[in-house]
């Protein structure tokens, strides 16, 4: 991982650190003007740049990205960002065709919303990402254990058999995460939908649909024939807990 990405993830901060990452001056202080009135530790970034400077010395908890920057584009930054789980990410764009939320969601953006935004749905929809990223549940176990695989809900790692570490977008960490927690369970694909942080600005399930293709491509040994991860036709999908072949 890149220096300026693991810093930016190291650590929960007491307050929460949002990074507002827009090119339009008064927009981006609009945005952060939102978080900071809220109580939340704000940097500003106009590009990928200033971006990566503000990473390299403060760690953060959620990124908030234009897709439409100058130079390298929030897409590509996405990209970068994807891989730290930790890491919140949520795009602001003034795209509302569904093919660029749509990638901005396989690509593993948390959440994705559409300028002019509401001042309390930036706000909710950031806390609850904060709450997925950080937020634990005592009552449910830390670590999850299926046929050799490892999931650490804490330091949301996953690990093969073979005890190499799988590296997840936050959606696939998510899906697994719920199938594992109801292993040899059939899990609607409605349900699957609920876990996702992003689930409330998905127009259907087929995000769900996906996000099991990527994941059966990286956990799968023969991702057409699932020995893990099998679709329930109509219902939803399943992880086998139990080898029954």
């Amino acid at each position: 991982m890149e220096g300026w990405l693991h810093r930016a993830v190291n650590s929960m901060p007491a307050t929460s650190h949002i990074v507002v990452v827009e090119d339009e001056a008064v927009t981006r202080g609009l945005l952060a003007g939102h978080f900071a009135s809220e109580g939340y530790r704000v940097s500003e970034a106009s590009d990928g740049p200033q971006l990566r400077e503000v990473l390299s010395s403060d760690q953060a908890d959620l990124v908030t990205l234009d897709i439409r920057l100058p130079g390298e584009d929030g897409i590509s930054l996405l990209r970068q960002l994807r891989d730290e789980p930790r890491l919140g990410i949520m795009v602001v764009s003034v795209r509302a065709d569904d093919v660029d939320r749509i990638l901005a969601l396989e690509l593993g953006a948390d959440d994705y919303l559409t300028k002019p935004v509401n001042e309390r749905e930036l706000l909710a929809r950031a806390r609850n990402i904060l709450r997925r990223t950080h937020g634990a549940n005592e009552n449910k176990p830390p670590v999850l254990r299926h046929r050799g695989w490892t999931l650490d809900r804490v330091a949301r790692d996953v690990h093969a058999p073979t005890g190499h570490r799988v590296r997840l977008t936050r959606g696939e960490f998510e899906l697994l995460t719920a199938l594992l927690e109801r292993a040899d369970e059939v899990v609607p694909r409605r349900d699957l939908l609920d876990e996702l942080t992003h689930r409330g600005d998905v127009p259907s399930e087929r995000t769900v649909d996906v996000l099991i293709g990527r994941l059966r491509r990286k956990i799968e040994p023969d991702p057409p024939r699932p020995r893990y991860i099998e679709t329930e036709h109509g219902l939803g999908y399943v992880f086998r807990a139990r080898d029954d072949g």
